[in-house]
């Protein structure tokens, strides 16, 4: 895993460089900030490699060469089987996208509902406490 965080790391330096000597030379607003994109994306990817190869303590099953598959079995999240969340989600995200087109009445709207959907998404499976009761 550490050739995948390193390579990450070297792509956001290696945007973020050419980034800002693009910037300086007077480059067109979107070529820089799709520079700039790019060198955010790759340093959140590099993050998150770096992050679960200091969890793993640096060993991953895939990093062995006479590995199994079944040495990477095990549990690997808990993904809900019959949420209806990502349906308003996705609906509201749309609305509120359709609605910088067509006016900021909509996107208002469109947002205080993303808002709802994406709060009662994350708490889908939250219990309330016995002394709530």
């Amino acid at each position: 895993m550490k050739v995948g965080y390193r390579l990450f790391l070297f792509l956001f330096a290696f945007y973020a460089i050419v980034g800002a000597v693009y910037w300086v030379l007077g480059g067109e607003p979107l070529g820089i900030t799709a520079l700039l994109l790019c060198a955010g994306l790759a340093l959140i990817i590099g993050y998150y490699f770096w992050f679960i190869d200091r969890r793993s303590g640096g060993v991953m099953p895939e990093d062995n060469n006479d590995g199994l598959i079944s040495d990477g079995a095990g549990e690997l999240g808990f993904y809900s089987p019959h949420s209806w969340w990502p349906l308003p989600v996705g609906l509201a995200a749309t609305a509120a996208g359709v609605g910088l087109i067509v006016g900021w009445w909509l996107t208002l709207i469109a947002v205080g509902a993303l808002l709802v959907s994406v709060i009662g998404f994350v708490l889908e499976y939250e219990k309330p406490s016995a002394s709530n009761h």
